[in-house]
């Protein structure tokens, strides 16, 4: 990770779970870290437990509605006047809405498809114009996809969720081939958790404590610093190597 200190990344939901996880881990390696959110409460005490603890990066909490199109692009103008741009982009922000395919509601749905696919489009071509226009030829796109993004999991809850993370896995493969065309060596790569101990659960079912807790409590579930570590070591590969895509999940996951 020598060569990323000092360099800057944008880290999308970084205010609680994996995204928290992956932004502390980052600061810990010595990088500039912007973390955006909706919740900047949140996102100050992080910076203020990475400043506490020592590490050689700063986390840069922002406030961002990332349904919000015009806040994206406020937030990449506000890194480029103080920041000069983004080297590395993590895609991290995403929810899910207990919406099944035969009862569902539009607006949840909406939901779904703004901030886990739109946002994450849209953050990624920003990114990489910002590595263009500073000639970065080793930045890196890695978006935080999900074991749905590889099957169809039996459960109604999620299944409009499961189609926006197909779409990620299908915009991650299409982004290398067009870097590739672009003929720049900036990489892309999907994380491909299973359940992972994080507050997506509760979020879910906000009106049954009982099944989120159900959801982790089966087996020994994957934790937010075990992603963090699968970023950091997508961002240490060498950089003629192309890790396209890590799925993992715990060892007694049956699905």
């Amino acid at each position: 990770m020598d060569r990323w200190r000092g360099r800057v990344a944008l880290v999308t939901g970084a205010s609680v779970g994996i995204g928290a996880a992956v932004a502390a881990e980052l600061v810990r390696c010595g990088m500039t870290v912007v973390g955006c959110a909706r919740d900047l409460d949140k996102l100050q005490k992080l910076a203020a437990e990475c400043k506490s603890a020592g590490h050689t990066g700063v986390l840069v909490p922002f406030k961002c509605d990332l349904s919000n199109e015009e806040e994206i692009q406020s937030m990449f103008s506000a890194i480029k006047a103080e920041h000069k741009g983004v080297d590395v982009c993590i895609n991290n922000a995403g929810l899910a809405h207990p919406d099944p395919l035969l009862s569902g509601n539009t607006s949840s749905w909406k939901n779904m498809l703004d901030v886990n696919v739109i946002a994450l489009s849209i953050c990624t071509r920003e990114a990489y114009q910002s590595m263009k226009e500073r000639n970065v030829d080793d930045g890196h796109i890695i978006n935080i996809n999900s074991i749905c993004g590889h099957r169809v999991i039996p459960s109604s809850d999620i299944h409009f969720y499961t189609a926006t993370k197909h779409a990620v896995t299908a915009l991650t493969e299409g982004l290398r081939q067009e870097l590739r065309e672009a003929k720049t060596h900036i990489r892309a790569t999907c994380v491909s958790p299973g359940i992972v101990e994080t507050e997506f659960a509760p979020r879910l079912y906000s009106n049954s404590a009982e099944k989120a807790h159900f959801l982790y409590s089966q087996y020994k579930v994957l934790e937010a610093k075990d992603v963090a570590d699968a970023v950091t070591y997508i961002l240490s590969a060498p950089p003629h190597v192309q890790i396209g895509d890590i799925v993992m999940q715990s060892v007694e996951d049956v699905s």
